[in-house]
């Protein structure tokens, strides 16, 4: 498969590239932007929910989910709660919107017109550095 995903042997696409606005900033100063996100189990939707956070605070979810299904951001050795929940607020909306598009819709493309001659068109979501 080609550098926009990981896919099965029947050609099922499981893990999806991309690339945050700002990025998260490690205690060393370096901005992590590039990451992957995997497709969501049941597991992971139904094992956050029955999470005491989670039960205290519903807004809790979304850091959980994004935990459990991002495989990479930057050269962070993992991603856990404390790294989502530093994110910047931009790119943690951003991580949701791709949540949603990968994990409910099913893709990461997303509708646009050109400004200039008003033609419409697909864009993949988070597909290179500096893409959105």
């Amino acid at each position: 498969m080609t550098a926009a995903g990981v896919a099965t042997g029947n050609g099922l696409r499981t893990e999806y590239p991309f690339v945050l606005p700002r990025g998260f900033v490690d205690e060393h100063g370096t901005v992590h932007r590039d990451g992957v996100m995997r497709l969501a189990t049941a597991r992971d939707e139904i094992g956050t929910q029955t999470d005491p956070r989670v039960r205290q605070n519903p807004a809790y979810l979304t850091v959980l989910l994004l935990e459990r299904t991002l495989v990479r951001l930057g050269t962070l050795p993992e991603v856990d709660t404390l790294v989502v929940e530093c994110l910047f607020a931009s790119d943690l909306a951003f991580l949701q919107d791709l949540y949603r598009r990968v994990n409910q819709l099913g893709h990461t493309e997303v509708d646009v017109t050109c400004p200039a001659c008003g033609h419409g068109f697909a864009v993949e979501l988070g597909g290179g550095p500096g893409e959105a």
